[in-house]
């Protein structure tokens, strides 16, 4: 089945409201394994509407409409789609009755609707309306020539509980299978990830899309079978193909973040992290502490970003600071040693950097951060040095900076090596680490 999203209001053409609709229904269609052709945006206006509807009709199976629903006199989707499909709306009392209660019961316009809302009471004759338990707008279903339309309102909260309920359930019984979804998270840019594994995005059962985040991206692997359980399987068998060729990059599956999947790694292998941090200002700490059961795992967080405040609280010597900078591979070596050590916990990790947007240094522009790890259980870490300046934004230098110091942190729990560091310890020589 292959389907068009049309999103109707001026409103969102003027940037007045921004189009989560179009995103949502993407993503419930993708994992319903319906091929999306096309998303359209377009204002209240019939004519152009009606030549829209006509043109998505000859193409595609399915046309997801959101807006256009309301009670003014724009508000003219269900009207213009009923003629496109060969259907006429009437009146329905029932209906009726049922946006006068609403309107009695949440005290709307006070508290009696107009002869506006009458409109909204108009409803498919050959088709069949679509309950709406959460405003005045129900919505409408049209057939015709083997072409369906679904219309819904424009806000978010009334369009998708339609969708959950009323919508959803009909689709997948028509696509006479199952559908399964999993997410796997992978560290790394989506054209990097996508080249190492365009082959398995071709295929049309499971079906693979990627999608990008900030310092790593998701691909959702969506299976059609009979039943669930073979749909898993498929699922977990594709998913199994992606981390062959993505190796440790590929960190886990459903789950929300990186720091969900540290913090459950940091729990089974009963370990204790600590953080030291400077640029990311307690980033780090903060994306630990919000995932439930943390404080098994995580016991100091120091924001050290005063000079003073790495001396007095992580050790980091004074000289060290004087000589090197502390924007440097010795001082976040020290940092991440000392956090190690008043904290009694089993691996830390400390940051320092620039994060802009002033403060470059010689050889040292905005962007660059270190980044260390230190493993109290053999005394050894290791240490890196990130260029992250093609993100201008502070923000973003910080939120990427967070990402590689969790990775540093799960890779150091499994044993496993962090991609271009230095192996370090506390006694390797300044000179060494001053990359």
């Amino acid at each position: 089945m292959t389907a068009e999203i049309i999103c109707v209001g001026t409103e969102l053409l003027l940037g007045d409201i921004v189009n989560t609709n179009a995103q949502f229904l993407s993503r419930e269609l993708a994992e319903l394994g319906i091929s999306v052709l096309h998303q359209h945006v377009i204002g209240d206006n019939p004519g152009r509407l009606r030549d829209l509807v006509k043109e998505a009709k000859s193409r595609s199976d399915l046309l997801v409409f959101s807006g256009g629903l309301g009670p003014t006199e724009d508000d003219l989707t269900k009207e213009t789609v009923a003629e496109a499909f060969g259907d006429t709306l009437h009146f329905d009392e029932a209906e009726w009755q049922k946006i006068v209660d609403f309107f009695a019961r949440t005290g709307r316009g006070g508290r009696t609707p107009t002869a506006n809302n009458r409109k909204q009471a108009m409803v498919p004759t050959k088709g069949h309306k679509l309950p709406n338990a959460h405003g005045t707008a129900p919505g409408a279903w049209f057939e015709d020539d083997g072409c369906i339309a679904v219309l819904m309102p424009g806000v978010p909260r009334e369009m998708k509980a339609m969708w959950a309920e009323d919508i959803r359930p009909v689709l997948l019984q028509r696509q006479n299978c199952t559908i399964h979804s999993k997410t796997l998270r992978v560290l790394g840019g989506e054209s990097s990830i996508a080249s190492k594994v365009s082959p398995l995005f071709a295929s049309e059962n499971p079906t693979a899309a990627i999608y990008c985040k900030t310092g790593e991206s998701e691909i959702r692997v969506t299976a059609r079978a009979a039943t669930e359980a073979e749909a898993e399987t498929a699922c977990d068998a594709r998913i199994a193909e992606f981390r062959k060729i993505l190796g440790p990059n590929a960190y886990d599956v459903d789950v929300p973040g990186l720091e969900y999947t540290v913090v459950h790694l940091l729990q089974q292998k009963g370990l204790h992290a600590a953080t030291a941090e400077s640029c990311t200002g307690g980033l780090v700490a903060e994306k630990i502490t919000n995932v439930p059961g943390s404080s098994e795992v995580f016991g100091y967080g120091f924001v050290t970003y005063a000079e003073a405040a790495k001396q007095k609280l992580l050790g980091v010597p004074a000289e060290t600071i004087a000589q090197y900078n502390v924007v440097s591979g010795p001082v976040a070596a020290a940092m991440a040693f000392g956090a190690a050590k008043e904290s009694g916990a089993e691996l830390a990790v400390g940051i320092t950097g620039l994060a802009g947007p002033g403060g470059e240094l010689p050889d040292k522009p905005v962007g660059t951060v270190y980044l260390a790890g230190a493993d109290a259980r053999t005394n050894t870490g290791c240490l890196m040095r990130l260029t992250l300046g093609g993100y201008r934004e502070r923000s973003v230098i910080r939120a990427r900076a967070a990402m590689y110091a969790l990775d540093m942190l799960r890779r150091m729990a499994l044993g496993l090596p962090v991609p271009d560091s230095l192996a370090i310890t506390p006694d390797t020589p300044a000179t060494t680490m001053d990359i």
